[in-house]
């Protein structure tokens, strides 16, 4: 039984619903900051790379890059190994978006605090932390307790790695 009731879950939603009110007085929509923070991590990626990784159609990627190009996150650069594609590039514009989305994530979390006190605040840091410790680790690991659980859960038997 989740004791948690996916509270945390719950609450990154929350966080995730203000976060994207905000990104949008800078006129990005969710996709588009997903857009802009995967050329942020791969620079100099294409619009073909782009569009595999968010399975876009080839219409849709490049109307995305172009909006984004217009409104100043994104340059494009010739690609020197072929001719027919361009690279794709974040912008300083892009780079103070990212700041923008954590800095309003701190600005919600600095505001659900406040219903505690310093000695709560300090416990459920603490506690938080070690959890988020677990959680890093079990990712990094590639999930192996949790794909074990997963299976015998539901009385299958885990795929083959053939």
């Amino acid at each position: 039984m989740d004791s948690t009731r996916r509270q945390i879950t719950k609450i990154a939603r929350e966080v995730s619903k203000f976060t994207v009110r905000m990104l949008k007085t800078d006129g990005v929509g969710t996709a588009e900051y997903d857009f802009i923070h995967a050329v942020r991590k791969n620079p100099g990626i294409t619009q073909a790379a782009l569009r595999e990784l968010f399975t876009l159609d080839k219409g849709a990627a490049a109307r995305r890059a172009a909006s984004l190009e217009a409104k100043g996150y994104l340059i494009r650069k010739p690609n020197p190994e072929d001719g027919r594609s361009q690279l794709l590039y974040a912008t300083e514009k892009a780079d103070s978006l990212k700041n923008s989305k954590a800095s309003v994530e701190a600005l919600y979390y600095e505001w659900l605090e406040e219903a505690l006190t310093p000695e709560d605040n300090a416990e459920f840091c603490r506690i938080l932390n070690t959890l988020y410790d677990r959680s890093r680790a079990e990712s990094r690991a590639g999930f192996p307790h949790l794909t074990q659980r997963f299976f015998e859960g539901a009385g299958k038997n885990e795929p083959s790695a053939d």
